[in-house]
Order: C-alpha cells, then structure tokens, then sequence
C-alpha cells in the first residue's frame, strides 16, 4: 500500500495551493479518503474527508470555505485545494485512506507533506 502526496510548498498568505494525493495497492474506490495536518508541537487534526460512496464531505470548521476536498477514482487521487491560505495553515498534511473489508478497517497513511504559509 502507497499513499504519495505532493503539492506542498512555500506560499506566501492568502495564496493557494492544490496537494494531490495517489494511491496504490488497495482499492481506493472503496476508501473513504481523508486529509490531516500537524503543526509543530500540536496534536494531528483533520482538514477533510470524502466517503467512498456518495462523496460525503465534512471539513473542520477553520477550513470551511477555504478548503475543497476531492476524488478522481479513475486516477486513484484525492485532492486538497487551499486557497486564502494564512500562516496557521502552516503544518505537514497527511493524506489518509480507510478501507473496511472483510469485517475489518485497514486505515494507510502517506509520508506527509510540508506546507508553509510565510511572507
């Protein structure tokens, strides 16, 4: 199993940025798919999430309006699309797969990527 993430970056606030993320070895049409941040010294949080069926959407409230979360399942990847970005955006972003099969939950989770959001 492989979640890869990419995107991250320097960026300057109230800029954007898109992480994608892509997955392999498993099925990721049967994944919900969820993006989480952690900041220096903070807990790890979640930004969003989109369920496998239906495309359920919730998003942590500082991000809504913000933030847009999306899937391409004929591509394996989810995305994050951040726009009005401020500097307490600034934390490594996980990308996040939970499977439920076989009356089991297998939850995977990619390497992280930096973001940054600094004048």
């Amino acid at each position: 199993v492989q979640l890869v993430e990419s995107g991250g970056g320097l960026v300057q606030p109230g800029g954007s940025l898109r992480l994608s993320c892509t997955a392999s070895g498993f099925t990721f049409s049967r994944a919900d798919m969820n993006w989480y941040r952690q900041a220096p010294g903070k807990e790890r949080e979640l930004v969003a999430g989109i369920t496998s069926v239906g495309g359920r959407i919730n998003y942590a409230d500082s991000m809504k309006g913000r933030f847009t979360i999306s899937r391409d399942n004929g591509k394996n990847t989810v995305y994050l699309q951040m726009n009005s970005l401020k500097p307490e955006d600034t934390a490594v972003y996980y990308c996040n797969a939970v499977e439920e099969w076989l009356d089991a939950t297998f939850s995977y989770w990619g390497q992280g990527t930096q973001v940054t959001v600094s004048s």
